[in-house]
């Protein structure tokens, strides 16, 4: 029954040219990740050079794929927000559930589509940072390579949460742009309680509270590599000595909290098609 409902939902997603447009553009553009070899960045007197500070070494690699291919997700975001709005817009989703669909099998199928979106995404990041880091790395032993493949397991949540998110908003919206906005708006509100927070309790208070926000709690999976840099470590050794050291690892109560998040925008979803009158 999983792959039936899986088989529906794609049907629907490749047979509408814009949803394809929209995930072609998504992996050319993943692909020109492979430009920031090429990049220099003058810092003072100083040139930074990404490709010369390893950013395509194992295991760094990993790191550095995972967030920027995560920068890109609003695409496929696009793609699963779509799908939902024009079964409203087209009437399929009434149609499917007379022709014996229940609510249930229909969110599922929903939800299987959104997994698999996330899953082709992370396999194709796999692919790609395998065949850069084998270009680039100096050092290609087994023991480097799968070093930190845990950036890979916290892109994939990363992906299924998001688009859990998307796909919740567009049941609660019905149309494509204001499911979008309301996104961008979410994100702005998350930006001011944290701001509101970090001004009226201690800092560290304020980053706990805010990573109980989903994507506030999205974002912390993978966090910025860029100050993982040689150079840039140097930079802030020499401003602040005595600064902790940063944890750039994918955590599990990370995880945990976008699982948890996850779970809820699914279900809220099917509770808002219950209620409603379709």
């Amino acid at each position: 029954i999983m792959k039936r409902l899986l088989t529906i939902d794609l049907h629907k997603i490749f047979k509408n040219r814009a949803s394809k447009i929209i995930l072609l553009t998504y992996f050319v553009l993943l692909s020109l990740i492979a430009l920031a070899a090429a990049v220099k960045i003058n810092i003072g007197i100083n040139e930074l050079q990404l490709a010369r500070e390893g950013i395509f070494d194992f295991p760094y690699i990993w790191h550095f794929t995972t967030y920027s291919a995560a920068i890109l997700k609003i695409f496929i975001a696009i793609v699963v927000i779509t799908m939902m709005t024009n079964e409203y817009s087209y009437g399929t989703l009434k149609q499917n559930l007379i022709d014996g669909l229940s609510k249930e099998e229909f969110i599922t199928s929903k939800f299987l589509s959104l997994v698999l979106l996330a899953v082709i995404s992370t396999a194709f990041v796999c692919v790609f940072t395998f065949i850069l880091g084998f270009i680039y790395s100096k050092d290609t032993s087994a023991a480097v390579i799968f070093t930190d493949l845990q950036y890979l397991v916290g892109y994939l949540f990363k992906l299924v949460g998001f688009f859990s998110m998307c796909f919740f908003l567009a049941v609660l919206i019905k149309k494509s742009a204001f499911a979008l906005g309301l996104l961008f708006v979410w994100n702005i509100i998350e930006g001011i309680i944290g701001l509101i927070l970090t001004f009226s309790v201690s800092e560290k208070t304020a980053d706990l509270i805010s990573s109980f926000f989903p994507l506030e709690a999205m974002s912390n999976l993978i966090k910025e590599p860029v100050s993982r840099l040689t150079m840039i470590k140097d930079m802030q050794e020499s401003l602040d000595p005595t600064g902790t050291l940063k944890d750039y690892s994918v955590q599990f109560s990370d995880i945990a909290i976008v699982s948890v998040w996850t779970v809820i925008f699914i279900a809220a979803s099917l509770y808002l098609l219950k209620r409603r009158d379709l």
